[in-house]
């Protein structure tokens, strides 16, 4: 058993292949389930976000195993496997566990330190619950992750001294409309969050602790005064956003998703946590007709095709005297690209908050000092996980020498019992008691210090000593095998 993670993220690869990865709903049900059943691979995790799609797995072999993730990838998104190559990264074992919790706790994301991509894991681990693609390794590694991403939030405020994706991008969308948005990127989204609880539903940064106080420390000079803002989506993505804008004055914000519902109660939560806003719930069909009538878009919903098209939009902006900025956090794209085009409109997509970041819009050097104690907390967390994994390993082969032992002491009683057939019960007990005394007195300090020494870095070496030294067959069930990558193979 082996950690493998195969992926591509906005450090590794530009955003139209990150729209081409982007696995979403059914669609990474199905491709997980069709990797825990490849060759050499148990079990598969895939989490997929605007910001990365990656792929987690518990192997038997390495090549093997990359080249099925790949091929699978390839086949079920229609990107090339030369592309891929070029763009993707592997990790193996101890660098795959360290890279998961580094993603959980942000420190991998485009916004350093966001919050949101703690309830993305999350709802993947979900998802592969689901499929039935996720067994006892990634599950353990899963919930070992969300626990280093909420301590890293937890001990080190990130999330509150930074931005995240929906303040980063509202920013920028401001900055199109000719706003000044100083103060909206920083923690603003974690103040947010304290307003209306739906934003939580991701458990983006509802989670962290002292976000009221966070708010009650904030200037509030809200930017968005009088701005009619309609935000498409109604997860925990959109709600933030929905949270955000009301929080920083939008004088409407209407609210749009495929379950009306869903809309209806994030609306009435606007309402009840910033009063007097006005807000609205509208079907979502109807989203394009209402174009006309706000400033500003936000969307977020997770579609596999775009939700506005160009002509959606040229139509709204005939009717429509002042601009309007479109934000578009999905990925795929949820705005047709080609709506830059249309006169009196403004698109801010991922790729515009990724040239952002690079400009220096998200500045991480107030930040430093929380990135390295989080930098800390990931590498105490891996020791920590790895030594329990080694340690776990080792336990089969105990068992297997226990097992051995047992054997061995059974077929000296018979052979004992055949040679004084006329041993009566109660001296057979004794000897039986004895023996079992004398094999479990031997074997107790053995297994015991093998265990300890298991959780070291060399730990396996001792494992297999044991092997060695009393013939446990490694192919035998009651026995265990290790994987050994051939040099090179780490990833």
């Amino acid at each position: 058993m082996s950690v493998l993670a195969v992926g591509v993220s906005h450090r590794s690869s530009p955003v139209a292949l990150l729209e081409s990865v982007a696995l979403e709903g059914q669609a990474r049900l199905k491709v997980m389930a069709e990797m825990a059943s490849a060759p050499s691979v148990n079990e598969a995790l895939i989490v997929s976000t605007c910001n990365r799609t990656e792929i987690y797995a518990d192997v038997d072999k390495f090549h093997p195993a990359v080249a099925a993730v790949t091929e699978l990838l390839s086949w079920h998104t229609g990107v090339s496997l030369s592309e891929l190559s070029q763009h993707a990264y592997v990790h193996f074992e101890e660098r795959a566990v360290q890279h998961l919790f580094s993603v959980t706790c942000g420190l991998d994301s485009m916004v350093v330190g966001e919050g949101q991509i703690l309830g993305q894991v999350r709802n993947a681990i979900k998802d592969a619950q689901e499929a039935g693609t996720l067994g006892r390794v990634l599950n353990d590694l899963g919930q070992r992750a969300l626990r280093v991403g909420k301590r890293a939030h937890t001990e080190t405020h990130l999330d509150h001294a930074g931005a995240d994706m929906v303040g980063l991008g509202l920013d920028v969308a401001l900055r199109r409309l000719g706003a000044s948005a100083p103060d909206i990127a920083p923690g603003a989204a974690a103040a947010d969050a304290a307003g209306c609880p739906m934003a939580a539903s991701g458990e983006a940064v509802a989670a962290a602790p002292g976000a009221d106080e966070v708010a009650a420390a904030l200037p509030d000079p809200q930017p968005l005064t009088g701005l009619r803002v309609l935000v498409l989506g109604a997860g925990s993505m959109s709600a933030l956003a929905a949270n955000t804008v009301a929080r920083q004055g939008a004088g409407q914000v209407t609210v749009a998703n495929r379950t009306h519902d869903r809309a209806v109660r994030l609306a009435e939560c606007l309402t009840e946590a910033y009063e007097p806003i006005r807000s609205r719930a509208v079907p979502f069909d109807s989203a394009a007709h209402v174009l006309g009538e706000v400033d500003l878009v936000v969307s977020c919903t997770g579609a596999q095709e775009v939700v506005l098209t160009r002509d959606d939009v040229a139509q709204a902006a005939r009717s429509q005297a002042r601009p309007v900025v479109f934000l578009d956090l999905a990925l795929p794209h949820d705005i047709d690209p080609a709506v830059r085009g249309v006169a009196g409109v403004d698109l801010v997509d991922i790729e515009d908050l990724r040239q952002a970041v690079a400009d220096g819009a998200d500045d991480t050097s107030e930040r430093s000092g929380a990135i390295s104690l989080v930098r800390g907390i990931v590498d105490e967390e891996v020791a920590e996980y790895q030594s329990v994994r080694r340690a776990e390993l080792v336990a089969p082969t105990v068992v297997a020498l226990r097992s051995k032992a047992r054997t061995v002491m059974e077929s000296e009683l018979t052979r004992l019992e055949g040679r004084l057939p006329d041993l009566d019960d109660k001296t057979r007990g004794e000897v039986t008691h004895a023996m079992r005394r004398v094999v479990d007195k031997l074997l107790h300090q053995p297994t015991v210090r093998v265990k300890e020494l298991a959780a070291g870095p060399d730990g396996h070496s001792y494992e297999a000593a044991l092997r060695e030294l009393f013939d446990l067959d490694p192919g035998a069930p009651d026995a265990v095998s290790r994987i050994e990558p051939a040099p090179g193979e780490e990833g």
